[in-house]
């Protein structure tokens, strides 16, 4: 022990000497401290500006205003002010009163800043007119109605007056104009904004253009009906009115009551004289000119299509109000802010989902209860002035998006993450918002679009695969007495075929209570389907099992001729009227079996099959249409492999997108009852998108500049034959379920005693009016994508300029190879 204690007092002693002091005074050097730069400081605060609900956002508009103001000749401070204020306009709409206030503030303080500011947003607004971004331009008008006290006369609405007179202009030309349409709802949302303003007295000027844009927003464009989430045939009730329509509507109500505006917030509202301490009045501000901005005539169309966009809310009808009612502007004006927001930030879904949480941040405190509040609890709340939900608000402006018609402007998987980016941080808070959105939807699957209803499965799936596969299905339990051809019942199958998809068949069996189960067949949960001619009762069983050995052994052409040869020989002495029919069922059912590892393998036999493959659809065309029944018949416990298969199918050209129509609408119809199937919609609706997808590469290559004869002819005439074919399809699909809607196909009619009166034949018939709506409209989508890309394209017959003073030309020397491609 003694000698363990001398090891340890050692050199020094074994203790670390202490000083007297050293309980008072820390002797550690000191770490230099940091101090923020200024210019850091103020770019830090106008960048998360009322993004905290702990921190006034008036205090921010003021701080940042005045530092701005007494450091303005900081180039740096001054310049990064200027650019991040626009940048936010652009990017993060419900920033836009509290940037417009920060600069409100510092034009009071320092006019030569607010004239910079409005320099700029000039400059970035003529630019987005010039090429027609019009969500951009809409939102720079806003901020610059917001900034009406800092303009002489009547500041903004010249301008508005000018958007106006185009919108007439073009209404005038064309009833289907929809650019017009776009022009006036711009003028509807910058409204409200200017009457939000510190400005008085502009009353007459906004009902006097209220006015004028009744006669536009009145009037019901031709492809709202088309759009509507909910078809007017089925439900007129639940028919949505169209956004203009609806804006309208409810600004002529706010006008009546003096603009009280209660959902936006007026940050400049408590800002106060620096010399008085009494509120600041802006009328007494240094006026500017209202800067120059030039609309063209016409003005020009920009790449984001335009269609007619109606109001849709997943909270409708409910007991207690928790989103705004359409009679309350707030419903458009909120609205308006998140779905901007959705959309500009596509590049990021988790801040996205942040500020979707955090909305109560950047409207008025009274517009929102408290966070995450229970349902039950909105009824104790209920009174003269009913606070929302903002977990309901949020939610309900990204289902307007993943519903959108014709189509959503991002891709359907970024609305998808975007919800389940919200359940990660609020979880408490956003799942019993997105429980009462699936019971409403899915008690509307009957009057719903059909695209919309799938669209509506396809997230359902998505979203339960992400939280463990957990739904409430004891709610739905009564729905399972329903007929299979019932939208429900069709929806709860189509739902745990997309989960299967998603996983696997033995785990989602595991999720779901009694007794649902049964849904699941011991078949779904075998990964590989069992090889029909493995039965000695199978017709052509020996050659079935030869033909599937040579296969898997890759045997030569010959080899594999000889048995097809010999199946084809059989069915010609059996009385078989077309023998191509078995052997083709025999060879796919075999290329299946040996490929069903994988989708790999299945693509390795299909290209070593290829050409035999090709020379089938080529010699009969009822042998092409067997290939397509082979692939579902074989895969018809898991779906989603077989119209895999036949998207691969289509394009190694072994099928063509009619035979794939032929089979599913003549071959297979069974009375329209497979109508019912989501997986049959799915494949229909894939093969359509194809051709028109290749439809507009086509009209792209056309309408491109700089194209001259001879390639301006022969992508012309590529054109028109494509054009004709696409036609053709949409023609064939209307022709076949006309006849199913009417209740006049043949098999319907032969249906029990042919009176129609059974009652799935009511149910049948309602499936052919969703799916004639669904294809209709895209029909006329493609049409109205194709005469409006070819109205301005160089007319046929235009020679290139002649060559002088170079050595050679580069215009027309376009790549237009792939016009042909298949």
């Amino acid at each position: 022990m003694a000698e363990n204690d001398r090891r340890n007092q050692g050199y020094r002693g074994g203790r670390k000497r202490r000083y007297r002091d050293d309980d008072d005074f820390d002797r550690r050097p000191q770490r230099r401290r940091y101090e923020e730069p200024l210019f850091a400081q103020v770019r830090r605060q106008l960048l998360t500006i009322a993004e905290s609900a702990a921190r006034r956002a008036e205090d921010d508009v003021q701080g940042i205003a005045k530092t701005v103001a007494d450091n303005y000749e900081d180039e740096e401070i001054r310049g990064d002010f200027v650019n991040i204020a626009l940048d936010l306009v652009l990017e993060q709409p419900m920033k836009i009163p509290f940037i417009a206030g920060t600069v409100l503030v510092a034009h009071s303080l320092k006019p030569e800043l607010g004239s910079e500011v409005l320099s700029k947003a000039a400059e970035a607004l003529q630019k987005y007119i010039d090429i027609g971004a019009w969500r951009e331009v809409k939102l720079l008008i806003r901020f610059l109605g917001i900034l009406q006290p800092v303009y002489e006369g009547d500041g903004i609405f010249p301008l508005l007056e000018e958007l106006f007179a185009r919108a007439v202009d073009l209404q005038t030309a064309s009833s289907e104009d929809l650019l017009g349409l776009e022009l006036v709802k711009i003028i509807q949302f910058t409204i409200p904004y200017v009457m939000l303003s510190p400005a008085t007295g502009f009353e007459a000027q906004a009902s006097a253009l209220l006015e004028k844009t009744d006669i536009i927003a009145s009037t019901p464009h031709a492809l709202v009906d088309l759009v509507n989430t909910f078809s007017p045939e089925e439900n007129q009730e639940a028919a949505g009115q169209s956004v203009i329509s609806l804006m309208q509507t409810q600004l002529q109500r706010e006008a009546n009551q003096g603009w009280e505006l209660k959902c936006l917030p007026r940050p400049w509202k408590d800002v106060r004289d620096a010399e008085t301490d009494e509120p600041k009045s802006f009328e007494s501000v240094t006026k500017v000119p209202f800067p120059t901005v030039t609309v063209p005539n016409p003005v020009l169309n920009g790449a984001r299509p335009l269609f007619p966009e109606v109001y849709l809310s997943v909270y409708a009808n409910q007991e207690v109000d928790t989103v705004p009612s359409t009679t309350d502007i707030s419903s458009s004006l909120i609205r308006d802010a998140l779905v901007d927001t959705i959309n500009l930030l596509d590049f990021n879904r988790v801040a996205t989902a942040k500020f979707l949480i955090d909305i109560d941040c950047y409207f008025t405190t009274t517009t929102f209860v408290k966070r995450a509040t229970p349902f039950d609890r909105m009824r104790e709340l209920a009174g003269e002035v009913q606070p929302w939900k903002p977990e309901d608000v949020a939610v309900d402006a990204v289902f307007s998006q993943l519903f959108q018609l014709p189509a959503s402007e991002h891709k359907l998987v970024y609305y998808h993450s975007v919800l389940t980016e919200c359940c990660k941080i609020a979880p408490a808070a956003i799942a019993p918002s997105l429980g009462r959105a699936i019971r409403f939807l899915y008690n509307s699957l009957e009057t719903m679009d059909l695209e919309l209803s799938n669209r509506f499965l396809d997230w359902f799936a998505h979203h339960l695969s992400n939280f463990g596969f957990t739904w409430k299905w004891s709610e739905w339990v009564d729905d399972l007495d329903l007929p299979a051809i019932d939208p429900r019942m069709a929806f709860i199958q189509g739902a745990l075929d997309k989960e299967i998809r998603l996983s696997f068949a033995q785990r989602i069996k595991g999720t779901l209570p009694d007794p649902y189960p049964k849904l699941i067949t011991a078949a779904k949960e075998k990964d590989t389907p069992e090889f029909k001619y493995s039965s000695e009762m199978a017709p052509y069983s020996k050659q079935g099992q030869e033909l599937m050995q040579l296969i898997r052994k890759k045997a030569s052409d010959e080899e594999i001729q000889s048995v097809i040869t010999a199946i084809e020989d059989q069915a010609k002495s059996q009385g078989v009227e077309d023998p191509k029919i078995p052997s083709t069922d025999a060879f796919v059912t075999s290329l299946c079996f040996v490929g069903s590892k994988s989708l790999s393998h299945v693509l390795s036999c299909i290209e070593r099959s290829k050409d035999r493959l090709l020379a089938i659809g080529t010699e009969s065309q009822r042998a092409r249409c067997q290939i397509i029944t082979s692939v579902m018949e074989y895969w018809v416990d898991q779906p989603g492999i077989a119209i895999n298969i036949i998207d691969k199918l289509l394009n190694y050209t072994i099928l063509t997108p009619l035979s794939v129509l032929e089979w599913a609408l003549s071959e297979s119809v069974a009375a329209g009852t497979i109508l019912s199937k989501p997986h049959i919609f799915e494949m229909i609706s894939a093969t359509v998108g194809k051709v028109t997808n290749r439809m507009r590469q086509i009209v792209a290559a056309r309408a491109q500049p700089g194209l001259y004869e001879p390639q301006l002819s022969v992508i012309d005439e590529t054109l028109v034959r494509e054009r004709t074919d696409m036609q053709s399809l949409f023609k064939y699909i209307e022709d076949s379920i006309v006849s199913i809607a009417a209740g006049s196909n043949d098999q319907q009619m032969e249906r029990g005693d042919g009176s129609g009166t059974l009652p799935e034949d009511a149910i049948i018939r309602q499936w052919g009016r969703r799916w004639l709506r669904v294809f209709r409209r895209k029909a006329a989508v493609e049409e109205s994508f194709i005469s409006d890309a070819l109205a301005n394209a160089t007319p046929l017959g235009t020679q290139a300029p002649p060559v002088s003073g170079r050595e050679g030309a580069t215009d027309g020397d376009l790549d237009i190879a792939d016009a042909d491609a298949p």
